[in-house]
C-alpha cells in the first residue's frame, strides 16, 4: 500500500470517524484530536496486519475516545455551571436523502441525547453510539472493544434503558421545530410576554452553558413564567449591532446571535406536543468556534 493510498483511505473515513468521536465526547476539538491521533497510529501501522481498514480505524478511534472521555470526566466535574455539548453544524444535504436516515442522524447528535449520554459509563456510551447511531452488529462492537458479544449486548441493553428513562420525548419534525423557533424569536424580540408564554410548556427548562466565561445563569431556570421573563430581559438587552440567523445545529434549527460580526450566543429549543419544553443557551466562547466557521 503506497503512502498516497494510506492517506486516501484515511481521508475517505475521516468524516465517519469524526462523527463517532463527537458523539462520544460532545466536543468538536476533542473529537478532532482523537481522529488526528488515530491518523498517526494508522499511518505507522503494519499494513500486513490491517485486513479491514474501516474496522481498524473505528477500533482505534473508539478506544482513543474512551480514554479521552475518562480523562475529561474529572475536568467536567469542576465545570462552572451546567455543561452542554459543543454545537455542531449538521446540514446533511443531498448526501442523506432518506428522511428516516436523516431523522436517526439528527437524533443521534441532538443536545438532549448528548446530555443524557454524559451520564453513561465510557464503555456504555461507546456501545450505544456504535449500535444506535451507526447500526454496528454486536459482534463487531465486541471486536472493537475486546468484549464478548454477550457482554456487549448486556452493555447495550443497560445503556438503552438508561437513555429511555432519562431522555425527554421531543418532536423531531423539522417543520414544527422551525416554525416554533421563528415564533419564539419574534415573541422574545418583540417583548411580547403573552405570546412567548403561549409557546412555552408550563414546566419548560432553560439550561445555559457559559463555562464561567460569559454572562449567563449558572443554574437551570424552570417554569414558563421565569423562563419567559428571563428571555424578554435578554431580548431587551440586545444591542443595535446584534444580528440573528437560523442555522441547523445538532439536527435542528438554532438561533445564532452575532455581535459586531462575532458569534456570541446560540439558542436552541426542544419541542414536544407543539410547545417548547427546553431552551438551551450556549455562550461559552470556546464552544462557538465551529459555528463561527460555518
Amino acid at each position: 500500500m503506497t503512502a498516497d493510498t494510506v492517506t486516501e483511505l484515511f481521508e475517505e473515513h475521516r468524516p465517519f470517524l469524526t462523527g463517532v468521536a463527537y458523539r462520544m465526547l460532545g466536543r468538536v476539538a476533542d473529537a478532532e484530536d482523537v481522529v488526528q491521533e488515530a491518523w498517526l497510529r494508522w499511518s505507522s501501522a503494519e499494513r500486513d496486519e490491517v485486513r479491514e481498514p474501516r474496522a481498524f480505524l473505528v477500533r482505534i478511534t473508539t478506544r482513543l475516545a474512551i480514554d479521552r472521555l475518562r480523562h475529561l470526566r474529572s475536568r467536567r466535574e469542576a465545570y462552572v455551571g451546567p455543561w452542554l455539548p459543543e454545537p455542531v453544524v449538521t446540514e446533511f444535504g443531498p448526501a442523506v436523502p432518506d428522511s428516516t436516515e436523516r431523522a436517526v442522524l439528527a437524533d443521534s447528535v441532538s443536545l438532549a441525547l448528548l446530555v443524557v449520554l454524559e451520564s453513561l459509563s465510557p464503555l456504555e456510551r461507546a456501545v450505544f453510539v456504535l449500535r444506535e447511531a451507526f447500526g454496528f452488529p454486536y459482534a463487531d462492537i465486541g471486536a472493537t472493544l475486546d468484549r464478548s458479544e454477550a457482554a456487549v449486548r448486556q452493555l447495550a441493553g443497560r445503556a438503552r434503558r438508561h437513555v429511555d428513562e432519562r431522555k425527554p420525548r421531543y418532536d423531531v419534525d423539522p417543520a414544527v421545530r422551525r416554525d416554533l423557533t421563528e415564533r419564539f424569536l419574534a415573541a422574545a424580540s418583540g417583548g411580547d410576554l403573552e405570546r412567548l408564554l403561549a409557546l412555552l410548556a408550563p414546566d419548560v427548562r432553560l439550561v445555559s452553558d457559559s463555562g464561567g466565561k460569559a454572562k449567563a445563569p449558572r443554574r437551570i431556570i424552570e417554569t414558563a413564567d421565569k423562563v419567559g421573563r428571563f428571555l424578554l430581559a435578554v431580548g431587551q438587552a440586545r444591542s443595535a449591532t446584534t444580528d440573528v440567523r437560523i442555522l441547523e445545529l445538532n439536527g435542528g434549527p438554532a438561533l445564532v446571535f452575532s455581535v459586531d460580526g462575532e458569534v456570541d450566543t446560540v439558542f436552541q429549543t426542544e419541542v414536544g406536543g407543539g410547545v417548547i419544553r427546553c431552551v438551551y443557551v450556549i455562550r461559552n466562547p470556546d464552544k462557538l468556534a465551529g459555528v463561527r466557521a460555518s
